[in-house]
């Protein structure tokens, strides 16, 4: 089956589906994943960043990074759901669960 030119997620999407499946994984891992270059990666993280949608928290040499998952979508047609909702229809329950565990436990631990 031919793959489409298109697809429903942007980049900025596939970027935090892969950051919410693995928040500690390598720029490198994620552009090869998502099809785009390691500088574009690191500039959707740091609009992804700058934007409060996620936090990087640095954990030894690495980074890990931590979703805001009650953060609204940006476009109006959208903007009543959250990033938490979006990334609900994406991830399998188990990953759901994982995500929010971390986020109690980094709620918790004051990290964030």
């Amino acid at each position: 089956m031919k793959c489409p030119d298109w697809t429903f997620l942007s980049n900025y999407g596939h970027v935090l589906v892969c950051l919410a499946e693995n928040p500690g994984v390598r720029l490198r891992d994620i552009a090869d994943r998502v099809g785009i270059t390691e500088r574009t990666a690191q500039r959707l993280i740091t609009q992804l960043d700058e934007a409060g949608i996620l936090t990087r928290v640095k954990l030894g040499r690495r980074n890990s990074y931590y979703i805001d998952t009650s953060a609204h979508l940006r476009h109006p047609i959208e903007e009543h759901c959250t990033v938490g909702e979006l990334l609900k229809l994406v991830l399998s329950p188990a990953r759901v669960r994982r995500l929010e565990a971390l986020k109690a436990d980094l709620d918790e631990q004051g990290t964030v």
